[in-house]
């Protein structure tokens, strides 16, 4: 015979709307009763009728994670606090992943909206106003991440790029270089156009004008980050330090560096944008812009959950997480 609530609720020593809300992730309900309740399921084998719930609650208990791909670290941490929180929650998480394409994040979306979600966490390509507010007018709850989205409804949560993307730039210039180099991504991306604005500001704040012989802008991969690097290598006046802002471009450009014997932070002082625990164990250990991935996440999450379970209206305000220069040993003194 299958397992029911009642007999979970009977086990746990507790009602069965008790027993419900608990397994639901209820907030009315303590974490002693919710760990009793859950063993008792889990001792039980007992497996709720989800389509059931859906169809009496309206509420799937699914949250879509929307990412463009699974290489920045950024979004790998993102996705372990949204899976924790979803999971504390009482959720389970939809991951999709786009690879950037605007035609496919809006498929992603409209099915996100057919099978029903309770929210979407969208980190995309910028371009998907119509299918975010969309679901936001099926009732769904919709938060954008690290890109913003011209034209939608939705609260947004970015990092402070610009001024990481100044301090950054402005620490290289302390130290003596002028002839800074960049790498980042497109500006059709928040990131792309706000860490360059911030690499601009910086330069005027010294009064060093911006030489577009050492600036590249281009995809978010590691491809364009090798071809990046080669080109600016060989340019025909050297660049002395380098601002990577285009995260997955440093997965390019770091082996090639290694490969073509460039001795940082001899010959090229180097600063990172977002952190990974590999950047601290490189030789030498990378200076990098922290642009506090699990924060972003958390306040994401925590404006999801307004809407979800509080029924709170989507703002449409931009909250802003701070960055900050984590200095290592890429850097150095011209």
């Amino acid at each position: 015979m299958a397992v029911t609530l009642i007999d979970v609720a009977s086990a746990a020593g507790v009602s069965r709307s008790t027993a419900s809300r608990a397994l639901s992730g209820s907030s009315l309900i303590s974490a002693e009763t919710r760990a009793a309740v859950e063993d008792a399921a889990r001792v039980l084998g007992y497996r709720p009728n989800r389509a059931a719930s859906a169809l009496r609650s309206n509420r799937s208990h699914l949250i879509g994670l929307v990412m463009n791909n699974l290489l920045n670290a950024t979004f790998h941490t993102v996705a372990e606090v949204v899976q924790k929180r979803a999971a504390a929650g009482g959720f389970q998480v939809l991951l999709c992943i786009t690879d950037a394409d605007p035609a496919r994040e809006n498929d992603v979306l409209a099915m996100l909206g057919e099978h029903g979600v309770d929210g979407t966490i969208v980190i995309g390509s910028g371009r998907s106003a119509a299918a975010s507010n969309a679901l936001l007018e099926q009732g769904r709850a919709v938060v954008n991440l690290i890109r913003s989205v011209k034209g939608s409804s939705a609260s947004t949560v970015l990092a402070d790029d610009v001024t990481g993307a100044r301090d950054a730039t402005a620490h290289l210039v302390e130290l003596g270089h002028s002839r800074i180099g960049y790498i980042g991504g497109n500006e059709d991306a928040t990131s792309g156009r706000e860490r360059y604005e911030g690499y601009r500001l910086a330069l005027a704040d010294a009064g060093i004008p911006v030489d577009g012989t050492i600036v590249r802008k281009g995809p978010f991969t590691t491809e364009f980050g090798a071809e990046a690097i080669n080109s600016l290598l060989d340019a025909p006046q050297a660049m002395t330090a380098l601002y990577a802002a285009n995260h997955e471009a440093v997965f390019g450009i770091l082996p090639t560096l290694v490969g073509r014997g460039v001795s940082v932070p001899d010959e090229l002082s180097l600063i990172c944008h977002e952190d990974m625990p590999w950047l601290a164990m490189w030789q030498p250990a990378i200076t990098v812009v922290d642009n506090g991935a699990a924060q972003l996440a958390n306040v994401a999450m925590d404006l999801l959950f307004q809407q979800i379970k509080d029924s709170v209206d989507p703002d449409g305000r931009t909250y802003r997480i701070g960055a900050r220069l984590v200095e290592r040993a890429s850097c150095a003194a011209l």
